[in-house]
């Protein structure tokens, strides 16, 4: 039986995007202390851009070895890097102009590309950089009110393509091409943290931790870490419904 993993309540989104950026934070600093790097995958949303902002500011701007760091993405819209709604550029201007990380450390999804060439190229990305089983430290989700995450959308297996480490979706509701790490690679990370805020979410993120399995419906339950932690920081608003 999958765990629901652990469940942290909030007392509303400001809280999440502290103790998101909190977290980072503590994730960073052991990774570095014992591999000499840290492998973050972000994701994008309102929740984890203010968390990004913090991590923009003092004391983690300062105190956070960003040399050591590696980032890459949860997933991507097909869009260009300067578009509005790219996961990269928010993230760009939200933390990674204002912190020490060389352009090396960067690895975005090119959302310019054609899917599938940008899923395969992600992919060569992975392996080169993190190997050919890639393991990340820690891996950052948000989740829709539909129970998606990253681009794993209701409807479809989470699972199709499971020998994929990277695989292009078309989303038919917004009419857009996207790319997202497949459940393969996101479930192999040391600690997969979602941020989920709001009661719009509170049905869906009780039928992804306590309801019945169907990821096919509610793709959030495919992450389940096979050796790591699964860590849920909701505000109290999207937790109403749920149970430890």
């Amino acid at each position: 039986m999958r765990s629901p993993g652990e469940l942290r309540v909030l007392p509303d989104a400001t809280a999440v995007a502290d103790a998101l950026a909190e977290l980072v934070a503590e994730s960073a600093h052991s990774a570095i202390a014992q591999r000499e790097r840290f492998a973050i995958s972000l994701a994008g949303g309102t929740t984890p851009r203010a968390a990004y902002e913090r991590l923009a500011a003092e004391p983690y701007r300062s105190a956070l070895p960003w040399e050591d760091v590696l980032v890459f993405f949860g997933d991507e819209r097909c869009v260009p890097p300067e578009d509005a709604q790219s996961n990269y550029r928010m993230a760009r201007e939200a933390f990674l102009n204002a912190v020490n990380i060389p352009e090396r450390n960067v690895y975005r999804i090119r959302g310019e590309d054609p899917p599938e060439q940008a899923a395969a190229s992600y992919a060569a990305d992975l392996k080169r950089v993190l190997g050919d089983r890639p393991r990340f430290d820690l891996v950052l989700l948000g989740m829709g009110a539909d129970g998606h995450t990253a681009s794993l959308f209701p409807g479809t297996d989470p699972m199709t393509d499971s020998d994929r480490l990277v695989r292009a979706v078309y989303s038919a509701s917004v009419q857009m091409w996207r790319i997202t790490l497949t459940p393969n690679v996101l479930n192999a990370a040391r600690c997969v943290t979602f941020a989920v805020e709001g009661s719009a979410k509170s049905a869906a993120l009780a039928a992804v931790r306590n309801g019945a399995d169907d990821p096919s419906t509610y793709p959030a339950q495919i992450i389940a870490p096979a050796d790591g932690r699964l860590i849920w920081l909701a505000d109290a608003a999207a937790a109403q419904k749920s149970t430890p």
